[in-house]
């Protein structure tokens, strides 16, 4: 409001003549002048009073209000921020417990799982270990059944090898001890 008053000094001065004789706007000898002059600033003197009473504070409620909502909007981001980081960290411990506990299942698997290859393994070389016994036991009866079957021939054909080399016969008797020994040397290796 000074401000106003000292502008409107300022125009009605005597200093104010000089610029007359270089401008006619400024001519304040002129009661036109003069009266645009003393209403220009009853005109401004009214609306500042008009902004100032009545534009200029709702203008501040606006700002305050627009302040206060984002502000609250502010508020409501960061807490929901706040609440998704909360839900991304449970999230993130979830799938750790979750992969934690898979891969604990996979190793209490793979050890099962080898534990009964194991197992098998040994069931089956048990199960091959006595299989080869009984096939050992069959092969060694087969030989025995079969050197036995063969000291008959063997007696006849060493008979017959000696009749033919000395022209002399020999007896079963004579010739079974030879050949009972030669079992035995053979039956040993």
């Amino acid at each position: 409001m000074r401000r106003l008053g000292l502008a409107a000094a300022l125009c009605l001065c005597p200093a104010a003549s000089f610029a007359a004789s270089n401008m006619p706007q400024m001519d304040f000898s002129n009661p036109l002048t003069t009266s645009q002059v003393v209403w220009m600033v009853i005109i401004l003197v009214v609306l500042y009073r008009t902004l100032s009473r009545w534009a200029l504070p709702e203008l501040g409620k606006v700002l305050k209000n627009r302040a206060e909502v984002i502000e609250a909007d502010l508020n409501t981001a960061r807490a929901a921020k706040a609440e998704a980081d909360k839900a991304v960290a449970e999230l993130n411990r979830t799938m750790k417990e979750a992969r934690d506990r898979a891969q604990a299942e996979i190793a209490a698997a793979i050890a099962e799982a080898k534990a009964k290859a194991l197992q098998q393994s040994q069931e089956l070389n048990a199960r091959l270990d006595a299989q080869l016994e009984q096939s050992e036991a069959q092969i060694a009866q087969a030989r025995k059944t079969a050197l036995a079957a063969i000291k008959p021939v063997a007696a006849d054909a060493a008979a017959e090898i000696l009749t033919r080399l000395t022209g002399k016969t020999a007896t079963q008797a004579q010739i079974a001890p030879a050949v009972d020994a030669a079992y035995d040397t053979r039956e040993a290796a």
